[in-house]
């Protein structure tokens, strides 16, 4: 897949020209994953992928979801359970019958821009076959598959002064550079420089919310918990009551949202509790009774799910940001595949108002697949950057 960019005029509110704060992933890299070959999609605060069906925008969310896994230190095998989809189309396998995929991102933050790229094999066994951590040109950390009877790789990362590189082999179903803060000691400049590295690329990689609302799902009564949202956001009356008594100013947002994309003269939208104490969720139009959510079509209980998103944060998503690092120095990075899904244009619109307003300050980033004529939309809008994935 070829990748062409569009964005909109810029805007001093929602492109701060200082470097950014908090680690965030700013470049997706899909050298080979199934139908892309050397695809580079730059990944601004809000990043809307187009092009037509088939032309991979699905593939490009799951490789970024997967660097999320394996950043958070899931095993190789449970980020790819089938690795049909991931291995490049028409892939013919070595002499060695070896066939995989290679992923990357960057990272930009305090330790600059980092670089991650990782090469997986899956046949005739899944295995990290290579992996790269780069910094202003400077290799920090790099593996390889020596010897194919063992169960992990060389790996060698610097460490400056008389020593130079120490190496160290590392097992082959996890990622490497979310191991090194638990093995280089930061001694030396190198070694901080490593685990600087590290440690951005790993913020940002745990602070990514893959997100696809599904209406069946939010329609059952729930449980009064802790109101987390799951990427199915099944538990959306739960997260709506937390919200409403936690957060005024965004849940105003959300009812203020709601009043422009839902049908009828919205006034609320509430969480009510049941006798057996479950809450069911509900929209308060004038001055009748109000309207359970399951009596709500899909378009506005996704659009509903989709803004309670971009409104919260990692406190109410069930996401596992990295507990070390405060909260106000993470970004949140939500993937939204079919973002305009069941999304009637009214609807659409505002809810890129809305990820224009919550992602304009770096807190939140936004990467979202998109039907072609939402991508032709939303291309003059400021703050959005539009890029077209072509066959």
């Amino acid at each position: 897949m070829d990748a062409t960019t569009a964005a909109g005029p810029r805007s001093p509110a929602l492109h701060p020209t200082a470097a950014p704060l908090r680690p965030a992933l700013t470049e997706l890299r899909l050298s080979a994953f199934g139908r892309h070959r050397g695809t580079v999609l730059p990944l601004a605060p809000v990043t809307l992928l187009g092009g037509p069906s088939g032309s991979g925008k699905s593939q490009a969310l799951a490789a970024c979801g997967a660097l999320a896994r394996l950043g958070a230190g899931e095993e190789l095998a449970e980020v790819f359970p089938d690795t049909g989809a991931a291995v490049p189309d028409r892939a013919l396998p070595d002499a060695q019958r070896r066939r995989g995929f290679r992923i990357g991102c960057t990272v930009d933050g305090p330790a600059g821009a980092v670089r991650l790229d990782l090469a997986v094999q899956a046949e005739p066994s899944l295995r990290i076959v290579g992996e790269r951590l780069t910094a202003g040109g400077q290799v920090l950390l790099s593996t390889a598959l020596r010897d194919p009877g063992r169960r992990t790789v060389q790996a060698g990362w610097l460490t400056g002064g008389t020593v130079g590189v120490t190496r160290a082999p590392l097992p082959d179903d996890r990622l490497g550079t979310a191991l090194l803060p638990l093995r280089v000691a930061g001694s030396t400049h190198g070694q901080r420089q490593v685990l600087a590295a590290a440690e951005q690329t790993v913020v940002a990689l745990r602070s990514v919310f893959p997100c696809d609302p599904e209406p069946d799902r939010m329609r059952a009564p729930v449980a009064l918990g802790a109101g987390r949202l799951s990427p199915d956001c099944a538990d959306l009356a739960g997260v709506l009551h937390r919200t409403r008594h936690e957060c005024g100013t965004r849940y105003g947002l959300l009812v203020e949202a709601a009043r422009t994309a839902c049908a009828g003269d919205v006034r609320d939208v509430a969480a009510r509790a049941l006798a057996d104490g479950r809450l069911v969720a509900e929209l308060v139009r004038g001055a009748g009774p109000a309207t359970a959510l399951a009596r709500l079509g899909s378009g506005e209980l996704r659009f509903l799910a989709l803004a309670l998103v971009l409104l919260t944060g990692p406190g109410v998503l069930a996401v596992d940001p990295a507990a070390e690092v405060l909260p106000a120095q993470q970004a949140l990075t939500v993937l939204a595949d079919g973002f305009d899904r069941c999304l009637d244009v009214r609807q659409t619109a505002e809810l890129l108002r809305l990820a224009r307003l919550s992602c304009a300050h770096g807190q939140t980033r936004l990467v979202a697949a998109v039907a072609q004529p939402t991508a032709a939309t939303a291309r003059g809008l400021p703050g959005v950057a539009v890029v077209d994935l072509v066959p």
